[in-house]
């Protein structure tokens, strides 16, 4: 994370694959990391929960900090992510991973 986007944005796993996520926040503002679908990612942008880190695939990351998270992708098709943390979703803090 750095300037308020995920670097990649775009990435490649292989379907049914259980993956360690590691997320570096290089901005001096919190953010997060929530992977799923759409329904998923407008469920946090409405939400109010303040933190993450309970859940697989949803984690808060401190500014300056890193954080991991593991969460297992579908057999096939794409997962989104997001921040939802106020604004940061529609400036565009969002990408994809394609299950292929």
């Amino acid at each position: 994370m750095r300037y308020s986007r995920f670097t990649p944005s775009t990435v490649e796993v292989s379907p049914g694959a259980t993956v360690r996520v590691v997320v570096r926040n290089l901005d001096p503002i919190a953010h997060e990391l929530i992977f799923g679908d759409q329904a998923v990612q407008d469920l946090h942008e409405r939400g109010t929960e303040t933190s993450h880190g309970d859940r697989p695939g949803e984690v808060t990351v401190p500014a300056g900090a890193t954080v991991a998270t593991t969460y297992t992708f579908p057999r096939s098709g794409t997962v989104l992510l997001g921040c939802h943390l106020p604004g940061h979703y529609a400036y565009g803090m969002r990408g994809t991973v394609r299950v292929e």
